[in-house]
C-alpha cells in the first residue's frame, strides 16, 4: 500500500531512517579501490559521481560523506527523499522522463559541494543495464564517474525487478571501486554510447569482482577489462 498522506510519509521516513541506521550499523564494510584512491573522497578536495546498481540502494546510508542523489517525483520517491534527508543525504527530484532539465540543473548546482550518487539502472530497470542519463550528468558537471560494484556476504533478495539486496545483520559488504572515468563536456551520440557501454562494463566487472571477493575471501581478482580509445567528439 502506497502512502499518500504527508504526515504519514514524514513519520514513516523518520522511523525508516532510524531503522536503516540501526540495521546498517551492524554491517561490516570492506572497500577495495582499483587505483588506490581512498573512497569516498573528501568532497572539499575532489568530488566524484559514484555509480552502483539499484539493488544496493541501502549502500549510500553507509558512505558517511557529503553526497547528493537523484530521486524520482513519484509518491514512493517522496518517502525515499525524506529518508535520505534524515540520513544526511541531499536529494534532487526528477528523472529523464519527468523534470529532467530541472533535475540536471539541480545536480550541477550540488556538484560544486558534494559527491553525486547515482543508480543508473533505476528507478524501473532493466536490472544492471546502465542508462545514458549518468553520462549526461558527468558531461555537464565535469565530475569523473567512479563505477562501483558491491555485494553482501549474506543477504535476502527481494522479488522486485532489481532483486533488491537486504543484508542480513552482522554480514559484510564488499565493494570494489574502479578507476575514475572522465566524460568530456562535448560529446556526440557515438561518444555517449561509448561511455555508456564503458561505465556499464566497468560496473559489471566490479560487481563480479566484489562477488568473487565475498565468496572466496580474497582480493586476488582477474584483470579488469581494458578500455578502448574513445571516439572523437563532434565539433
Amino acid at each position: 500500500m502506497k502512502l499518500r498522506s504527508q504526515p504519514l510519509i514524514r513519520l514513516a521516513a523518520l522511523l525508516g531512517s532510524w531503522l536503516i541506521r540501526l540495521w546498517m550499523g551492524t554491517i561490516r564494510f570492506r572497500l577495495h579501490s582499483m587505483d588506490g584512491i581512498s573512497h569516498p573522497a573528501d568532497p572539499s578536495v575532489s568530488r566524484f559521481i559514484y555509480t552502483f546498481w539499484h539493488e544496493g540502494l541501502l549502500f549510500p546510508a553507509a558512505l558517511k560523506a557529503r553526497a547528493c542523489t537523484l530521486i524520482s517525483k513519484s509518491a514512493d520517491g517522496e518517502l525515499i527523499a525524506r529518508v535520505c534527508m534524515h540520513l544526511g543525504i541531499r536529494t534532487v527530484r526528477g528523472s529523464a522522463s519527468d523534470g529532467g532539465i530541472d533535475a540536471l540543473m539541480g545536480l550541477r548546482q550540488q556538484s560544486g559541494r558534494r559527491h553525486l550518487v547515482v543508480t543508473p539502472d533505476g528507478p524501473r530497470g532493466p536490472r544492471r543495464r546502465l542508462k545514458v542519463g549518468v553520462i549526461f550528468i558527468a558531461s555537464c558537471t565535469d565530475l569523473p564517474i567512479v563505477p562501483c560494484g558491491l555485494t553482501y556476504s549474506r543477504a535476502w533478495r527481494m522479488r522486485s525487478w532489481d532483486r533488491f539486496a537486504l543484508p542480513k545483520p552482522w554480514s559484510t559488504c564488499y565493494c570494489v571501486a574502479m578507476p575514475a572515468i572522465r566524460v568530456p563536456r562535448r560529446v556526440n551520440r557515438a561518444s555517449l554510447e561509448f561511455y555508456r557501454q564503458l561505465v556499464e562494463e566497468q560496473m559489471r566487472w566490479a560487481t563480479e569482482a566484489a562477488e568473487h571477493w565475498a565468496a572466496l575471501g580474497t582480493r586476488q581478482m582477474p584483470l579488469p577489462p581494458v578500455p578502448q580509445p574513445a571516439p572523437m567528439a563532434s565539433a
